[in-house]
């Protein structure tokens, strides 16, 4: 079992920058792919950018790239860098994990969940 724990969600203005953490308890943290997803008000929930285990390879969605940034640590933190941000960018952020090396940007890749937090950009 994984658990994890986002933190970092803000209100910010367009323009501006936030990074979020998400914080992984699991021996194994190292050989996890992670992932970072989206869900804002009436609309489904999206991928915004993994990273594999060991960090080597990401992936992002096309409306974060040159954006956002994913990257992690050897200490089980998971961090999503978000610069530039817009109005359309607002949502629920959640950090995900997945039983396997390399995952895409489709939920089904996941299998532990975070609580999720919150990112409101105003224009």
């Amino acid at each position: 079992q994984v658990h994890l724990v986002e933190s970092g969600g803000d209100s910010v203005q367009a323009g501006g920058s936030l990074r979020l953490s998400c914080a992984a308890s699991r021996y194994t943290y190292g050989s996890n792919c992670m992932g970072w997803f989206r869900q804002a008000p009436g609309k489904e929930r999206e991928g915004v950018a993994t990273i594999s285990g060991g960090g080597a390879r990401t992936s992002y969605a096309d409306s974060v790239k040159g954006r956002f940034t994913i990257s992690r640590d050897n200490a089980k933190n998971t961090y999503l860098q978000m610069n530039s941000l817009k109005p359309e960018d607002t949502a629920m952020y959640y950090c995900a994990a997945a039983d396997r090396y390399l995952c895409t940007l489709f939920e089904r890749d996941f299998g532990y969940w975070g609580q999720g937090t919150q990112v409101t950009v105003s224009s």
